[in-house]
């Protein structure tokens, strides 16, 4: 059965110009000025720069303007006449540029080393090698798979089944194990190996014999299991060997490279350079934040688009033609002044935000120590600034500031509050500091365990459980009391 009836609700509707504003807010400062540049191309009314006179113009012209045209009116392209658009005037550019350049002359433009891959520069060393047709295929398909660490990840008989399937090259596992050797001797050392203990194989196996490398060899080779694990007394047993000696072989081994594709320099990687957004410095005692210029550019309303709508405005007979061009006009200009305006309250929303979080956290920009953290939460700043606790998350995230103790990601000032034995509140991360301390201070012959460190912790009056300390330990990316451990 069908029934109607009326609802009365409230909601919340943003507008395309407010959702535009947020996501500029998101944005760290080589992606707004990307963003920034492809404005300037894709909208003429939008200059950049200083302007000799004032920009600003009548608004009630444009308003006028446009109130001329019937937005009942459809536009056609039939109704434009493009030869208005062309004047005899004008002459093209490649009419006014000369081909009489010396030979000789400066090249003005910077030129970019193209460089070499990394599957290109082992290839290159395959063609020092006596291979037949078949090996050769399978040699530059196993080079094809290596990953950027320099691992081939995948059974042989994956890599046989795709050989077949794919290049039409039908073989065996044991002749694919085969040229897989000759990839081994490849450069740099361990490349192509399919897991950490065979990467640092080829590598021990690559070095001058003496006993250190050969008791790392065996160790490595048989008993790998029990070296990553650091049951140091099973090695001292199997081998009957002296913590001397055990130690010199696990040198040995510290100084291979687990990630040999890494080692490439010319593997062509693109490297992302952090650009801070804001600047703290301590000048007489006292702190000075600053934006970095490149968030505030300079950009008027082009005032050769503002003349076209006063040329209208003038004109008595008006064109369907003018009306569509007008219009136009018009959203460029209007696109044009929202923009300018929303790269001001961007700039004004980012520095806002940025000296409540300077201020709150004052102690520890004054000091740099980390234990000098509040607790602070996204809400703390936006009720301070009386802003919606997205917008502070929006210029957390993702924005960096250069402070007298390095450049640091905003979000990271961020942390929740425990309770110490006084009943005041303190930071996590003043905890996480105090752990990674003890921890970095601890005898490594025998390391403390979570349960240990949870007693030393409640000493220094925090209170916190052995699976909290757990869960800071993780977060701090060490790992736990017996992988700690050193002879």
């Amino acid at each position: 059965m069908l029934k109607q009836h009326l609802q009365f609700k409230l909601s919340q509707k943003l507008s395309p110009q407010q959702i535009q504003l947020m996501k500029l807010i998101q944005l760290p400062t080589q992606a707004f000025e990307q963003r920034l540049k492809q404005e300037l191309e894709e909208n003429p009314a939008l200059e950049g720069g200083k302007e000799e006179a004032a920009n600003e113009f009548d608004a009630d012209l444009d308003n006028s303007a446009a109130n001329d045209i019937n937005d009942n009116e459809t536009i056609n392209a039939e109704d434009i006449n493009v030869d208005e658009y062309l004047s005899d005037d004008e002459i093209p550019d490649y009419r006014t540029h000369a081909n009489n350049y010396s030979s000789d002359d400066d090249e003005k433009s910077v030129p970019y080393a193209a460089g070499t891959s990394f599957t290109q520069h082992l290839i290159n060393q395959l063609n020092t090698y006596r291979l037949s047709e078949e090996e050769r295929d399978i040699a530059e398909f196993l080079v094809g798979s290596v990953d950027e660490s320099g691992y081939i990840r995948r059974s042989l008989s994956d890599i046989m089944d795709d050989l077949a399937f794919t290049q039409n090259i039908y073989t065996t596992e044991d002749k694919i194990d085969g040229v897989l050797k000759i990839v081994h001797q490849l450069d740099p050392a361990g490349v192509g190996a399919r897991n950490l203990q065979e990467c640092l194989s080829i590598q021990l196996h690559r070095k001058e014999k003496t006993p250190d490398t050969d008791l790392a060899i065996a160790i490595i080779d048989t008993a790998f299991d029990a070296f990553t694990k650091k049951h140091y007394k099973k090695l001292l047993q199997k081998f009957d060997i002296s913590e001397v000696q055990l130690k010199d072989a696990i040198t040995e081994v510290e100084h291979l490279n687990p990630k040999p594709g890494g080692s490439y320099s010319g593997n062509n990687r693109i490297v992302e350079h952090v650009v801070p957004d804001f600047a703290i410095k301590i000048v007489d005692g006292e702190l000075e934040l600053t934006l970095n210029g490149r968030n505030a550019p300079e950009l008027h309303v082009s005032r050769e688009y503002n003349n076209m709508l006063k040329g209208y405005k003038d004109t008595k007979d008006k064109s369907k033609s003018q009306k569509d061009a007008v219009l136009f006009i018009k959203q460029k200009l209007d696109a044009a002044k929202w923009f300018i305006e929303a790269i001001k309250q961007r700039q004004q929303t980012l520095f806002v935000t940025m000296s409540a979080i300077m201020h709150y956290q004052q102690n520890y920009f004054l000091t740099g120590d980390e234990r000098q953290l509040k607790p602070m939460i996204l809400k703390d700043i936006a009720d301070e600034i009386d802003m919606d606790v997205s917008t502070v998350s929006r210029v957390a995230n993702s924005k960096y500031v250069d402070t007298p103790y390095g450049t640091k990601l905003i979000k990271e000032f961020f942390s929740e509050s425990m309770k110490n034995d006084q009943g005041e509140d303190v930071s996590t991360r003043e905890i996480k500091k105090i752990l990674e301390t003890v921890i970095e201070e601890e005898n490594k012959k025998k390391p403390l365990t979570d349960e240990a460190l949870a007693k030393i912790l409640k000493e220094k009056g925090y209170p916190i459980a052995r699976r909290t300390v757990a869960k800071y330990r993780e977060q701090l990316d060490i790992p736990v009391a017996r992988l700690r451990k050193k002879i």
